[in-house]
């Protein structure tokens, strides 16, 4: 069996306009992700990186895209990236924040940038209702850190069987 080491570039769309929401769907970036790097490196750059392209996580509030590719080919879309001047006919481009070799790397820079972002993000929302989407949204790309269940009770059973 083999497996298949990926890279995961954490990216942060910018838009050219204030809003604080962007409703941007997962397919809609994928599919401008493929023709940047169908644009700038032809059918090759296609056929290598296609099999193992994907958007993992989208988050429209903070506008943080989690993009997988294969490791050997990773630079093909890194390079690629730089033509993005639109997603559905809106001015936007894309700023890398972080590469890793692992979701949880990406998980634990993101909590980091979050925090960051948080303050600025708050200061933008004009209703309750905004405000705790944001809170939500940022809240749910955050690590849980799992407290181990008490010997002997239930909980230690349901949490190592399969």
């Amino acid at each position: 069996m083999v497996r298949y080491k990926n890279r995961y570039l954490l990216c942060e769309l910018v838009f050219d306009d204030d809003k604080l929401v962007h409703p941007v769907e997962e397919k809609v970036i994928y599919f401008t992700i493929k023709q940047a790097i169908e644009r700038s490196h032809g059918d090759y750059g296609i056929g290598v990186t296609l099999s193992g392209l994907n958007v993992k996580y989208l988050n429209i509030y903070t506008r943080i895209v989690l993009i997988r590719v294969r490791r050997d080919f990773y630079k093909l879309l890194w390079s690629a990236l730089p033509f993005i001047r639109s997603i559905e006919k809106k001015p936007c481009f894309i700023h890398t924040l972080h590469l890793g070799g692992t979701i949880r790397s990406c998980q634990k820079f993101l909590l980091k940038y979050s925090r960051q972002k948080l303050v600025v993000l708050l200061q933008k929302c004009k209703t309750p209702e905004e405000r705790k989407a944001v809170q939500k949204s940022i809240l749910s790309c955050t690590l849980v850190e799992n407290k181990a269940p008490k010997v002997g009770s239930a909980e230690t059973e349901d949490d190592f069987s399969d």
